[in-house]
C-alpha cells in the first residue's frame, strides 16, 4: 500500500481480492490495519470510510450491513424502483427560524 491511497481506494483492493461480500466491520478491520491508522484516529476515519462507500459508485451496499463491489452484482441487487413512491404533492415547507443559531453570513456563507 502506498501513503497516497484513499481509506476507498484500499477498501476496493481488500474488496477485489475476496470473492464475496464482506460485513463493514471486517472490511474496516482490514483497511485500518493496511493503513496502520493510529486507535486515536480510528472512530473518526470509520465513519468517514462509511459515508465516503456509500458516495462511490464502485461499492454496493447490501442487507445486513454487508459490503460488495458494484460490478460483481446484478442490476436488480443495487438499484431500487422509484417509480412507486408516491409523492405527496400537497406538503408545503414552512421556513425555518434560524435566528437562535451562529450561521455564517455574507461572503463566509456557503
Amino acid at each position: 500500500m502506498t501513503r497516497n491511497q484513499t481509506v476507498t481506494d484500499v477498501a476496493y483492493e481488500c474488496l477485489s481480492k475476496r470473492k464475496k461480500e464482506i460485513d463493514f466491520s471486517r472490511l474496516w478491520e482490514e483497511v485500518a490495519r493496511k493503513m496502520e491508522i493510529p486507535e486515536e484516529k480510528r472512530k473518526r476515519k470509520k465513519s468517514q470510510l462509511y459515508s465516503e462507500l456509500m458516495l462511490d459508485p464502485r461499492f454496493a451496499s447490501l442487507d445486513n450491513n454487508k459490503w460488495d463491489l458494484r460490478n460483481r452484482r446484478k442490476y436488480e441487487e443495487v438499484h431500487i424502483d422509484t417509480s412507486e413512491i408516491a409523492l405527496d404533492e400537497d406538503d408545503t415547507f414552512e421556513p425555518v427560524d434560524t435566528s437562535g443559531y451562529d450561521l455564517p453570513k455574507g461572503e463566509d456563507a456557503y
